[in-house]
């Protein structure tokens, strides 16, 4: 489910909230990452200069090492790479504002700040109550810091389906398709991205039925001869080809009125 976000420019953003399972998988791996850098750290530290140092001297060391992997980096990171760290690059995610937006250092430090607590303290146990109780999905990092987490990575486009059959060319020049149903079309169109993997039997029952759905919304009928799949395919072949026309007339009227608004007298 997607939410639905309006930017101060009055620009309508698609969000997709991650769940709290994806979530948390990138956050034991961000949490992963950040203990190999402190015990890496550490080792090196400690083969260099913690013989040179004192007890009190090398607590300290440890103890900004410590305050650097839990605060510093995490912060960084996620500011510098606005909204992403390797968890979230991994699994397709990122921190957004609330208004869909990209976070900012004060939003990336008050997130690490309280992720101390409801993440590492308390073993994740209070962000997944929070997470729960909340209606947007937001652990209490995101309440506070006006932030909130999103899917990034979208679903890979379709490739497009054929155009018009040669068979039904003629017909299609002439043909009223306009009054056809987007849910209909919709669904005729996803029947015949995978008509190929679909049994022969089942395939043929369904165009017979999605033919009949679409005969009383297209005028004239499918030539004598032609087979159901070819009719079906030149009917949202030639829907998808007015739609096209349609548009691209809207948008260049839109440009020519603006290129008039920008001559005189408008300037």
């Amino acid at each position: 489910m997607s939410a639905t976000v309006v930017t101060g420019e009055a620009v309508v953003l698609q969000l997709r909230p991650a769940s709290f399972v994806v979530r948390a998988a990138g956050a034991l791996l961000d949490g992963l990452v950040l203990v190999l850098v402190f015990v890496g750290a550490g080792w090196a530290l400690g083969a260099t200069i913690f013989n040179e140092l004192d007890e009190a001297a090398a607590q300290a060391v440890l103890l900004v090492l410590g305050i650097a992997c839990l605060i510093g980096i995490p912060s960084a990171v996620e500011t510098l790479s606005r909204g992403r760290s390797v968890g979230k690059l991994i699994f397709g995610l990122r921190v957004v504002r609330d208004d869909g937006g990209a976070v900012r250092s004060r939003h990336g430090l008050v997130r690490v700040l309280l992720g101390v607590f409801e993440l590492w303290m308390t073993a994740g146990s209070v962000a997944l109550i929070a997470t729960m109780a909340n209606e947007r999905g937001k652990r209490l990092a995101d309440m506070v810091a006006g932030t909130r987490v999103v899917i990034e990575r979208q679903r890979k486009v379709p490739a497009p389906l054929p155009g018009v059959p040669a068979s039904m060319q003629h017909w299609a020049e002439v043909a009223d398709v306009g009054r056809l149903p987007d849910a209909l079309v919709a669904s005729v169109t996803q029947f015949l991205r995978h008509s190929s993997t679909v049994p022969p039997v089942t395939r043929q029952q369904t165009l017979q039925r999605l033919a009949a759905q679409v005969a009383p919304f297209v005028a004239p009928g499918p030539p004598a001869g032609v087979g159901l799949e070819d009719f079906l395919l030149a009917v949202v072949a030639e829907r998808r080809n007015r739609d096209y026309r349609l548009l691209s007339r809207h948008h260049e009227i839109a440009e020519a009125s603006a290129d008039r608004l920008h001559t005189l007298p408008f300037t």
